[in-house]
């Protein structure tokens, strides 16, 4: 097998991360000694291969690589020495030594050249794979479980804790790419984004939304039922309540990391009746006769 790492994976010089990522995996799934027990050839195929992502995957040893520093093992490439260094060595002789080759030891020179490569961690660690889970607001807000489907087949099963906000990172130990050697596996980084909901908006831990009224409850108050986002909530509407009101529920918002969580705010929109009612019109054409004082004033609405 070749030692260029871009070989190895199949890859040219210019991959992109992701190209590079997908090019590795398949490898590895073809490769891995789990899919192939008892073949050594392929164990040894993987371990090269692992090497060549482990070298590649890590911006500093690629360009490392690139220009020359070092090889497909990570290590320094040797620098040769020059005969002028060793002229100028104190009391060398410009072309030769007691061996008559130069005045250094062979020993050193393959110290040199395998030393660091020699001294490298077959047993390594596996990168960490990074991914993007967009969330519904009642999912974030209750919790649960969703499967994240990979981009090359496999899914991963993840756990939503109850108040998943936007710019949250799930881990999933283990779930990243596979170590080399006897290194364990990397982790699974799974970015968080909770699109908006049409009826609740979040503001901190606070859970707002806007409750339909009819006169009546307006006028006679009593209990009536508020959709929630963890299900339905009883509520006592006072009598004489007025459209606008604002009602709060406290612990219905969303959960807080490591305390008690936030509260609902219930704005109250008096709605009339869908059809026309005839009794209705005559009441409140009795109810607002001429007697009565006029009630409407100007508000600041911004």
């Amino acid at each position: 097998m070749s030692d260029d790492p871009y070989k190895i994976l199949g890859v040219t010089r210019d991959v992109s991360e992701a190209a590079l990522r997908k090019a590795y995996r398949k490898l590895a799934k073809k490769l891995h000694p789990d899919l192939n027990p008892g073949n050594a050839q392929a164990e040894a195929a993987f371990k090269t291969v692992a090497t060549a992502y482990d070298l590649l995957n890590d911006p500093a040893k690629r360009a490392q690589f690139d220009r020359g520093e070092i090889d497909a093992s990570g290590a320094e490439r040797p620098r040769q020495p020059y005969y002028r260094a060793q002229a100028e060595r104190e009391g060398a002789h410009p072309y030769g030594g007691d061996a008559g080759f130069g005045d250094f030891d062979g020993e050193d020179i393959f110290a040199q050249m395998f030393g660091r490569a020699g001294r490298a961690d077959p047993n390594r660690a596996g990168a960490d794979a990074r991914y993007r889970l967009d969330l519904d607001f009642l999912e974030a807000f209750n919790g649960g479980t969703r499967t994240l489907t990979l981009p090359d087949g496999p899914a991963l099963d993840v756990t939503i804790p109850p108040g998943t906000r936007t710019g949250l990172t799930l881990r999933l130990r283990g779930k990243g790419e596979p170590g080399i050697g006897k290194g364990p596996p990397g982790d699974a980084l799974i970015a968080i984004e909770v699109r908006p909901h049409p009826v609740f908006k979040l503001e901190g831990e606070d859970i707002h939304v806007a409750l339909p009224l009819s006169l009546r409850d307006a006028v006679l108050g009593g209990r009536v039922s508020v959709l929630m986002p963890s299900g339905p909530v009883s509520m006592t509407v006072p009598k004489w309540t007025n459209a606008g009101a604002v009602l709060r529920l406290k612990g219905k918002g969303m959960v807080r990391s490591g305390g008690a969580p936030g509260d609902a705010y219930v704005t109250l929109r008096l709605t009339l009746p869908a059809e026309p009612d005839a009794e209705l019109q005559d009441f409140v054409s009795r109810w607002g006769s001429a007697e009565r004082p006029e009630t409407r004033q100007s508000e600041d609405v911004r």
